[in-house]
């Protein structure tokens, strides 16, 4: 027969084993890329109105995790396929529509095919596209759209790990188009020192690239439902208290 003192530890071993197994399930890692001005490290700390957005909504909940930037290959891989991961600034698309659990949007975006002025390229729709070198970047939306139309990497689409790059290879000439966000081709312009009315045209607007949506946060398909719910209150939450309109003011 276990003693009181005994079984007092027994029961106390027990609670302790469930509240380790509960605070691990809690545990949330985040990850994003460099995606400014959404997400962008600066001096040595990792900004943006998606990273303030994301913040705000962990202070409203009361969670604590950090936050991981990376290229987004990599970012999207391990939100396919691990627990527990919150991934943003993400574009939520039909394809991706079933692979993630989507929380809300955290930043406004339109996406554009990028030209140089000088090349007088103009497009009616997106088929004229297909004679020309675009520069991608790596199982991002745009990328993966443009794919899903039949555009080919190592054909017409030139693909890589940084937006920076792609816009270092437009205009150099080495692609004959860009496809972006607008608020981050801009603002890549402006900090290479450039003025975006000399050195970028939008030559096609992609309306349905996100169905008119914004960047969204969202969860793998292997996180609980009640995370996701109790993230989507929070971001619901800052919306109702001016929180996010007081970030976007920021930002916009």
């Amino acid at each position: 027969m276990l003693t009181c003192a005994r079984t007092r530890a027994l029961l106390f071993a027990v609670l302790a084993g469930c509240a380790q197994v509960a605070a691990a399930a809690d545990e949330i890692q985040i990850v994003t890329e460099e995606l400014p001005p959404y997400n962008m490290t600066q001096g040595g700390q990792l900004t943006g109105m998606s990273t303030e957005v994301v913040r705000a909504v962990l202070d409203e909940i009361g969670q604590q995790a950090s936050i991981q930037s990376m290229p987004w290959a990599r970012a999207y891989d391990i939100a396919l396929n691990a627990e527990n991961v919150l991934i943003y600034s993400i574009t939520r698309t039909a394809q991706r529509e079933h692979l993630f659990k989507w929380v809300g949007v955290v930043a406004p975006m339109h996406w554009y095919l990028y030209a140089r002025p000088e090349s007088n390229i103009s497009l009616d729709n997106l088929d004229q596209a297909r004679q020309y070198q675009i520069a991608t970047v790596k199982d991002d939306a745009g990328e993966q759209y443009l794919e899903a139309k039949g555009f080919t990497v190592g054909k017409n689409l030139q693909s890589n790990n940084k937006y920076q790059y792609n816009y270092e290879k437009f205009k150099l000439g080495r692609v004959d188009l860009w496809v972006s966000i607008e608020l981050n081709a801009l603002y890549l312009i402006r900090q290479a020192g450039e003025d975006p009315a000399t050195m970028v045209v939008p030559v096609l607007s992609l309306p349905d690239l996100g169905g008119g949506d914004g960047l969204n946060m969202a969860f793998s398909l292997q996180t609980p439902d009640a995370v996701v719910e109790r993230f989507r209150q929070g971001l619901q939450t800052i919306r109702r208290n001016g929180t996010y309109a007081a970030i976007a003011r920021k930002w916009l």
